[in-house]
């Protein structure tokens, strides 16, 4: 795509916006079927996808694991986020490679030390760009990525969640 074809395309989306900031406001939704028996939760992201506990905390490893499957989503919405923005700034790439890194305490979700954290820390997402562009050009696209990148925010300033439950209709 070429940046004037998406700033077309995006042109009255924005304008959208700005006269409605209402309308800007996107839900996103995400829902498993859990199956306490085998210990997974499967989803459906285009195609079913099964998670399961990791070896770490008991489980065979065969399945998804829900702390690479944030991962993933990091990745995904960060190199999404990365093609518009170099689409956008008129930045060529030969060919680009984003990866996220993270680790979690197996002591924590297993609740074997009460101080170890519960959940995903350390997160470096790394591009690997092939391109003539100069190393400021690439700093402010990997910049501009990460700044527009909603999964990136969105673990960067911790939302809340808030965490509840309901019983079937009778």
């Amino acid at each position: 795509m070429e940046a004037q074809d998406l700033r077309d395309l995006q042109r009255p989306l924005k304008q959208k916006y700005r006269d409605d900031p209402l309308s800007a406001l996107i839900p996103a939704h995400a829902e498993g079927r859990i199956d306490v028996a085998s210990l997974t939760c499967t989803i459906a992201a285009g195609q079913q996808l099964t998670a399961g506990l990791h070896a770490a905390a008991g489980g065979s490893g065969a399945l998804a694991c829900s702390a690479d499957l944030l991962l993933q989503s990091l990745v995904a919405c960060a190199g999404v986020t990365f093609a518009s923005v170099a689409t956008a700034m008129g930045v060529p790439i030969r060919s680009a490679r984003v990866e996220a890194h993270g680790q979690w305490d197996a002591r924590g979700t297993l609740a074997v030390d009460r101080d170890a954290p519960v959940g995903v820390t350390d997160v470096t997402l790394r591009f690997r760009i092939d391109s003539e562009a100069d190393d400021l050009t690439l700093e402010r696209l990997v910049g501009l990525a990460e700044r527009y990148c909603v999964v990136a925010q969105t673990l960067a300033h911790a939302t809340s969640v808030t965490t509840d439950y309901e019983r079937p209709a009778a």
